[in-house]
């Protein structure tokens, strides 16, 4: 799995006043919790801009003053003015200890459903996944060769060997539906037997005249 590199330094002040000076020079405040103990680092804006900018998960490895941490990022926060970055969070990643996750889906292969005509409409893309750190990677495959017309893959069917899903089981995550050309051949071809059902129903006798 890629890992993103970032270089930084621990934070020697805290408070509003010490972080809005870290933010004027162009740096981005940090920190790492899940380990030993937490960590208040920061670094260069520019540091953070593969691993935020991107929809690919990947590894962190902040290098803080000698000492290397190996996380994941859990949360970002920008201006809302300026939609600046100011201030993520990371995860440690212990050995032994479980961490949640989102990790994104990757559909392989061609429907049976679109290659009748059908048009697939993804609905997630992600799930939120526990495991341990040594089983993290960078998406979750899912095979969508199968499915057909009107079908639906839902979270139930994703099987990943490791991973507890925490998603809700019954959400569809994908799933394939007519399109506007498939109702339109669909519907003259409707019309017609529905005019033969009524030729062949029998018309009502007129009621007997009252003598």
């Amino acid at each position: 799995m890629k890992t993103i590199t970032i270089e930084g330094q621990l934070r020697t002040e805290l408070g509003k006043q010490a972080t809005r000076q870290i933010r004027s020079e162009g740096k981005v405040p940090g920190v790492i919790y899940g380990g030993a103990q937490e960590v208040n680092f920061l670094a260069p804006a520019a540091a953070f801009k593969s691993i935020v900018y991107t929809p690919d998960f990947q590894l962190a490895e902040v290098k803080l003053d000698g000492k290397s941490y190996k996380c994941i990022l859990k949360d970002l926060q920008f201006d809302k003015v300026t939609d600046q970055l100011n201030h993520v969070d990371f995860l440690e990643l212990v050995e032994n200890k479980k961490v949640v996750a989102t990790i994104p889906l990757k559909f392989i292969g061609t429907s049976i459903g679109v290659k009748n005509g059908g048009k697939l409409i993804t609905k997630m893309k992600a799930l939120k996944v526990k495991t341990l750190p040594k089983n993290l990677m960078e998406n979750i495959q899912v095979d969508i060769s199968n499915l057909d017309l009107n079908g639906n893959i839902r979270v139930e069917d994703v099987k990943v060997d490791s991973y507890e899903i925490l998603n809700s089981p019954r959400i569809p995550i994908a799933s394939v539906v007519l399109t506007r050309e498939l109702k339109q051949e669909a519907a003259p071809a409707a019309a017609p037997a529905a005019g033969a059902a009524a030729a062949a129903t029998p018309a009502a006798k007129p009621a007997a005249a009252k003598k």
